[in-house]
């Protein structure tokens, strides 16, 4: 939907999906940086970059945290069943350990993401969502991606499904 939205709104050329990868590889680039990386002079990338802003394709910048160096040991996910949802949003908003919160569909309601430091905290956090629905916790051993820079998609790379033939 978000991306319907985005289309009918702005069409993206070249020159804005070079800058949506630079910006997402390092947001603290200055503009004359930028515009030198993507071969646009320093007003012209600029403006371009404000365009992509009003438009609502860049929503922010922010700096990534080694969350290890503040001292949480431990991240995980956290399944949230079926629970009333301002009952829920209440508690994620109260509770500082987690990182992101996606309402979903499925068997469960709400899939959470946390940071704590040792598992007597884990087992804290997790008890305060336990009050409101049952829960799964995973504990997370090793991010194999995070923070994916995403460009525009191109109809091109979407492969079929594959299917599974069978003897006739």
């Amino acid at each position: 939907m978000l991306g319907f939205i985005m289309s009918a709104a702005m069409s993206l050329d070249a020159y804005d999906t070079r800058i949506l990868a630079e910006l997402q590889a390092e947001a603290r680039l200055s503009m004359a940086e930028l515009g030198r990386r993507v071969h646009l002079s320093q007003p012209a990338v600029t403006e371009r970059v404000r365009k992509l802003e009003a438009a609502g394709v860049i929503t922010g910048y922010r700096a990534t945290v080694n969350l290890q160096a503040l001292g949480y040991g431990i991240r995980a996910m956290i399944r949230v069943g079926r629970a009333e949802y301002a009952r829920v949003v209440k508690l994620v908003q109260q509770t500082p350990e987690v990182i992101n919160a996606y309402n979903v569909t499925g068997e469960d309601s709400w899939i959470l993401e946390i940071a704590v430091i040792d598992v007597a905290h884990l087992d804290a956090v997790v008890t305060r969502f336990c009050i409101l629905a049952e829960t799964s916790t995973a504990i997370i051993l090793n991010p194999a991606r995070e923070h994916q820079p995403m460009l525009p998609p191109r109809r091109e790379d979407v492969k079929p499904p594959i299917r599974k033939v069978e003897n006739a």
